[in-house]
């Protein structure tokens, strides 16, 4: 395990300054080097890298890792292999947020944060709804998500219904498809709250074996379920509604990152979660990179995990089949 971490870290670090110069501005890597020690460069270069491209690098790496780690959490306490982040409706929630402030002429900050709090709604209307005598059982916690996903996801069917086809239409079509293009320094407290989200559920991974057990043995080894569960569940929504709400819906990533990292390290959560939080920056990382480089424009990323993450799941499928 160490070897695999420290292999990965190695790549995620060297991939991180590969990705600083990289862009339709071209910058040398002795320029950026020059750049971060402080020698003397125009002012254009220390724009481009600290104000455009640094900030896109860490959100990019964080928001992979953060919904790695949600996956991974929601596939132990779902006890399903299946499950993504988005299971309890957050990222409909945080689509209709986005869309209904689209449509109310807001600004992009108004934006991220009706895009938020809707994420957040959608995941408590799930819980609530799934709840049963102070208890929220697994299976009703599914099918609560399913429901409040469904609503949601019409409520942003109307919301395209009634927006302008000249700039609103695209506005929200665009945010659903998910881009990196706006991220910037102001956005910062967003990485906070991914950066402490995923500390946490990292301190808190060895729970998350006792958690796939089912609620029987775990509480015969002292684990209180529910609290546990409530604990899990509102980490993982606030790492994924914060990442949703700053660069749209970006799929694929929790499902499959968890599924690459138990192929390399085992199913232990102990292993799985920091392998998942390193492989996850990486590949949406590399993901960006591929976005903002294979064509002239930007490719919207949530394209790109689809086209790759379907696919590679259908092999990793196949694979565990044999």
């Amino acid at each position: 395990m160490r070897m695999s971490i420290i292999i990965l870290l190695f790549i995620l670090i060297l991939a991180a300054f590969l990705s600083l110069f990289l862009g339709t501005f071209p910058i040398s890597p002795v320029e950026i080097i020059y750049t971060i020690i402080g020698k003397n460069v125009p002012d254009t270069y220390r724009t481009v890298i600290y104000d455009i491209r640094l900030p896109r690098v860490l959100f990019a790496v964080a928001v992979g890792s953060g919904l790695s780690v949600a996956g991974a959490s929601y596939q132990s306490i779902f006890k399903n292999p299946l499950v993504s982040p988005y299971i309890l409706g957050v990222s409909s929630g945080a689509a209709f947020g986005a869309a209904l402030a689209i449509l109310l002429h807001q600004n992009v900050y108004v934006m991220q944060t009706f895009a938020f709090f809707f994420g957040i709604l959608a995941t408590l209307l799930a819980y609530f709804l799934a709840k049963e005598k102070g208890r929220v059982p697994v299976l009703s916690l599914v099918i609560a998500g399913v429901i409040v996903n469904s609503f949601f996801q019409a409520l942003v069917g109307m919301a395209k219904y009634f927006a302008d086809t000249q700039n609103q239409l695209p506005s929200i079509v665009f945010w659903i498809m998910g881009s990196f293009s706006g991220v910037d320094w102001d956005n910062v407290s967003v990485l906070i709250v991914i950066l402490v989200g995923i500390g946490v559920m990292y301190a808190i991974r060895w729970y998350l074996n006792i958690m796939s057990m089912d609620d029987e043995e775990a509480k015969s080894l002292g684990v209180d379920v529910d609290k546990f569960r409530k604990v899990i569940i509102v980490v993982s929504t606030l790492i994924t509604a914060s990442a949703v709400s700053v660069v749209g819906i970006i799929g694929w990533v929790g499902l499959i990152i968890p599924h690459v990292s138990r192929l390399i390290v085992g199913p232990d959560n102990v292993k799985v979660i920091p392998v998942s939080i390193l492989l996850g920056g990486l590949f949406l990382l590399i993901a960006d990179d591929l976005a903002r480089t294979i064509t002239t424009g930007e490719i919207p990323i949530g394209i790109l995990t689809s086209l790759v993450g379907a696919p590679f799941f259908a092999y990793l499928y196949h694979l565990q089949r044999r």
